[in-house]
């Protein structure tokens, strides 16, 4: 009977961490199509574990009898393998959602400085921004805004900001973080226990595999640019409980994250390069950071649409609008859009003319080339 013990500690021992392994970035677990795999093992995880303590106590006394040290430290072994997989190294234990959400004017904001980068979210007359310094520890916030519920999430790994509205099933949901996939956050439903990617809002496993959360129109810029096209906007401020994990992040919206998964390359079209991917009528495109850097402007079609790419001075605020016409060319002077006698703010506002149509926008994602091209696999390169 003893083979029976040490057989359910191995068993216990390579269950624990294949359950991990598949849905946390380690080494080549992120670059396998493993989701089913990781999805069976995770929803099955109590026959898994129940079997394996049955064989730990069908054996345990002949191995206790026969080399007691030995015995003692398989299990110590399987509760020290137990405890860092499913505590200290799952992905809601290392993540924690803000205790309470705290907002301020603009006036009053002392904490969030203007140089940094937001993903803004605004709804019914009512703005809200969200610093990305805050948002890419905690990968999703649950708010409200103008009478909305949303969750505003982002993926440090991918560099990806969404905003969801948190309905499934025409229900409202709450969900948690589970783990990863292809290196792309995943969030988990309380009802159903469905897997949905955070760069897109798919469900990609569980009962409702192939459905979408709703997207919410958002907006990636510095805090400056976001109050100059919002002034009465609320500000996100920190919950100070975790002050040590957004200073890790200080750093990473200039391209320096502090580790290999979340560090830029500077050259362009490498895995870790930045690209903005637009998607119109179906279509999607992926356009150079860099080649926007110098250019400010881009024009182009997509979707059968003249669309247009634009970069503000600060080189961290973009912008994309569908143009009114194919032949109009457009220049940015000051933060201000020119396409001959007619002048545009950055919030598509005209400026010269009032009765003027006010510019199209249209979303617009700031990420890593690895994501973009995983995610959007038939996506063409501008």
């Amino acid at each position: 009977m003893k083979i029976l013990f040490y057989i359910g500690v191995v068993g216990m021992i390579l269950f624990e961490i294949a359950n991990v392994y598949f849905i946390m970035p380690m080494p080549g677990s992120q670059r396998m199509i493993s989701i089913d795999l990781a999805y069976f093992l995770y929803s099955s995880r109590w026959i898994y574990r129940m079997l394996f303590a049955v064989l730990i106590m069908l054996g345990i006394a002949n191995a206790f009898k026969q080399t007691r040290w030995l015995a003692l430290l398989a299990l110590v072994l399987v509760a020290g393998v137990g405890y860092a997989f499913n505590f200290r190294m799952a992905a809601d234990h290392m993540f924690y959602q803000p205790g309470r959400l705290v907002f301020s004017t603009a006036r009053d904001n002392k904490v969030v400085k203007l140089d940094r980068e937001i993903v803004g979210v605004s709804l019914n007359g009512q703005a809200k921004a969200y610093p990305i310094q805050y948002v890419g520890y905690h990968h999703q916030i649950r708010d409200t805004v103008g009478g909305q519920v949303v969750i505003v999430t982002y993926c440090t790994v991918c560099r990806t900001a969404r905003v969801f509205r948190p309905v499934v099933n025409n229900q409202p949901e709450l969900f948690r973080l589970v783990g990863m996939d292809h290196f792309n956050a995943m969030f988990e439903d309380a009802t159903t226990g469905s897997w949905w990617r955070q760069a897109n809002g798919e469900a990609v496993a569980g009962p409702l595999r192939g459905d979408t959360l709703p997207e919410v129109f958002s907006q990636q810029m510095t805090m400056k640019q976001w109050l100059a096209l919002h002034p009465n906007s609320l500000i996100m401020q920190p919950d100070t409980a975790y002050n040590a994990s957004y200073a890790k992040l200080d750093k990473y919206e200039r391209g320096k994250g502090g580790s290999d998964l979340t560090k830029t390359d500077s050259l362009s079209w490498r895995e870790k390069s930045w690209v903005i991917g637009l998607e119109l009528n179906k279509q999607t495109k992926a356009y150079d950071w860099n080649r926007l850097k110098r250019e400010r402007v881009i024009s182009d079609t997509l979707g059968g649409k003249p669309v247009m790419l634009v970069l503000a001075s600060d080189d961290r605020s973009f912008f994309a609008y569908e143009r009114p016409l194919v032949s109009d060319r457009f220049i940015l002077r000051h933060d201000t859009l020119t396409a001959g006698k007619q002048l545009f703010s950055l919030s598509g506002h005209p400026i010269s003319n009032s009765a003027m149509a006010t510019l199209t926008r249209i979303p617009a994602y700031q990420e890593f080339w690895h994501s973009w091209q995983t995610f959007h696999p038939k996506t063409a390169r501008y």
